[in-house]
């Protein structure tokens, strides 16, 4: 592992200990020798956890789409900026970046970003881990929401246990360090999986 992305919110949230965990995070990438990809501006956790990578003297590469750029929410400051076309382009070359994905506490773009991920994953199109850092029980809504996606057999068990969440930073790192990915595909039950082996 070279490089994790990190996708979270362009708002600061309404606690300080979002922003705490943020910098927590971002000086522990730089002190794993981790490179940050993250999506390039200077607002909210975004630029929070790319501050705190560059305070620890880690490697900073932000990807923005040229609206934002032309907003001015651009980190002019870290260490390569690419500016890309479109957010789908974003999440592509950011995917191309990073050996694995984390969610700090945001709103629609950073479920965007990590769902995408985690549907790629699922459809065997890339096998990198996903994580959700959970600040203050702030994601364990969702996570109940994917039990129940579990419960009424619209998600595979191994998928789900695939995800890792919690709220170390330690126990993060430890998982992605060792990650395997699962082998379970969403088209295929357990009666075949079982005649497969």
């Amino acid at each position: 592992m070279r490089s994790i992305c990190v996708y979270c919110g362009s708002n600061a949230g309404s606690k300080p200990v979002y922003t705490e965990r943020a910098i927590a995070l971002g000086t522990r990438i730089a002190k794993e020798g981790l490179a940050l990809v993250y999506g390039g501006g200077n607002v909210g956790l975004m630029g929070v956890v790319a501050d705190a990578v560059l305070e620890a003297g880690g490697e900073v590469i932000g990807v923005i789409p040229e609206q934002l750029v032309n907003w001015e929410v651009a980190h002019k400051g870290i260490t390569r900026l690419e500016v890309v076309t479109n957010m789908h382009e974003r999440k592509a070359r950011m995917f191309d970046l990073a050996d694995g994905f984390v969610a700090l506490p945001g709103g629609f773009g950073t479920l965007d970003e990590m769902f995408e991920m985690l549907t790629w994953r699922q459809l065997g199109i890339a096998d990198k881990p996903c994580a959700f850092l959970d600040v203050d029980g702030f994601y364990a809504p969702l996570l109940a929401m994917m039990d129940r996606m579990v419960e009424e057999r619209f998600l595979h068990p191994d998928q789900r246990r695939d995800l890792w969440h919690g709220d170390s930073i330690d126990a993060l790192m430890a998982w992605m360090r060792a990650y395997e990915p699962a082998q379970a595909s969403k088209w295929i039950d357990e009666k075949r999986r079982a005649a497969l082996r």
